[in-house]
């Protein structure tokens, strides 16, 4: 069924993976003496109080669109229960490889510079929390194929 609890669980998670496209990775970062914002679209500085697009991260954000879209298409996997559990796993593969790439372009970015708590932005952890709506999506998922095994040995 379409309207089950891990559909919306999918959803939120596809909607988090989104959001990182309108919040930064990293902000008041100091890039060439200059206050800059870190994006998965690419480098913000702030120039005469103006933020500027000045490097583009064109692969990042073609994945991380990628990405947002694979909870998206595993709730349309509804008929094959056994198939979207395989495929909550390996997005969850995925998006912890994405997670360690986001966080070492924006090491990368950032130069000599080391991220303390006041730096990091929230676009760092929407991808823990994306993997924790697929989590509980997959236990969701498990519990009706358990249901589904369990009404069909009564017959």
């Amino acid at each position: 069924m379409l309207q089950r609890i891990q559909s919306i669980y999918l959803l939120f998670a596809s909607l988090v993976l989104f959001a990182l496209f309108f919040f930064p990775l990293a902000h008041n970062v100091y890039i060439n003496d200059k206050p800059s914002s870190i994006m998965v679209t690419g480098i913000y500085q702030d120039v005469n109080g103006v933020q500027q697009h000045t490097e583009s991260f064109v692969a990042l954000t073609a994945v991380t669109a990628i990405v947002a879209l694979i909870p998206l298409v595993i709730i349309f996997l509804y008929k094959n229960r056994k198939q979207q559990i395989a495929f909550c796993y390996s997005a969850m593969l995925v998006l912890i490889g994405y997670s360690f790439w986001m966080a070492q372009t924006v090491k990368g970015a950032a130069g000599s510079i080391t991220l303390d708590t006041h730096s990091m932005g929230i676009g760092l952890f929407l991808t823990s929390l994306s993997i924790i709506f697929i989590i509980f999506a997959q236990k969701s998922i498990q519990k009706d194929e358990k249901l589904v095994k369990s009404a069909d040995r009564l017959r």
